[in-house]
């Protein structure tokens, strides 16, 4: 599998025209009640450490340092990232005047560390649901010197410009797409690949983070992507979202998106 520096010299984003389609009226996602839990900060100020990750992003996903790893308890074995969380500091004095709000997509795990007490260094041990910010993200609320704050946070719906991104990798006979820049929940729990050469849809597997692979013959067709959120089951179908002559080591933006 190539890494996040090998991807992030090869990608080249196309922008594409095409078509989305839902397959229900109205199940977008909604912002979620504010819920208590802590946060942490991880990396530094350049956010080098925070990108790749167990979501596999890289600097070309365009989340920029509004970044949190979540607690396996939010991150659902991959299926958690992309999504948006509205979170303020509360109740510390090492919280700003005005608990601003800061919006941050999820990006990356916060491994449990069983080594230390739940309430003591093991932060993200299940069943806790936990926060390791970007350090930038991290002190747009909060005095960093406190390490760990108590916050206010809620999932929210991910406002994103444009459509789905799809970075491909792979090799001719297995095709690994890693899945950005997804609106609505965020999230996408199931996919299928189409190629134009009559095929009908090809399921994808989750691979792991925000990838899905296929094995098969897919070159030298237009390809179109069918995906499902995790979260609201909501379907949109993505048309023709890479051209017949499609390499791997590019990426190729669609118009389609969740809302």
């Amino acid at each position: 599998m190539a890494s996040a520096a090998s991807k992030s010299a090869a990608v080249l984003v196309l922008l594409v025209s095409l078509a989305g389609v839902a397959t229900t009226v109205d199940a977008r996602f909604r912002a979620m009640q504010w819920t208590p839990a802590h946060a942490t900060f991880y990396g530094d100020e350049a956010t080098a450490e925070t990108m790749g990750g167990a979501c596999g992003y890289d600097i070309t996903a365009g989340y920029g340092a509004d970044t949190a790893a979540l607690s396996s308890t939010l991150f659902l074995d991959g299926y958690g990232c992309g999504t948006c969380y509205q979170i303020r500091c509360v109740g510390a004095t090492a919280c700003y005047r005005g608990s601003p709000v800061i919006t941050v997509t999820a990006t990356n795990l916060c491994p449990p560390n069983w080594a230390q007490d739940t309430n003591n260094g093991g932060w993200c041990n299940p069943p806790r649901t936990h926060f390791d910010l970007a350090i930038p993200a991290f002190k747009k609320m909060a005095d960093w010197h406190a390490g760990i704050v108590p916050v206010m946070y809620r999932r929210v719906p991910c406002m994103r410009k444009g459509g789905i991104r799809f970075a491909f990798q792979g090799n001719p006979h297995w095709l690994l797409v890693y899945v950005t820049n997804v609106g609505g929940a965020g999230d996408v729990g199931e996919m299928w690949v189409k190629g134009n050469g009559g095929m009908g849809w090809l399921r994808m597997s989750h691979n792991w983070g925000a990838s899905y692979q296929a094995f098969g013959q897919l070159g030298g067709q237009a390809l179109s992507f069918k995906l499902t959120s995790y979260t609201t089951g909501l379907t949109i179908v993505a048309a023709d979202a890479a051209p017949a002559s499609w390499s791997i080591g590019l990426t190729y933006q669609a118009r389609a998106n969740f809302k």
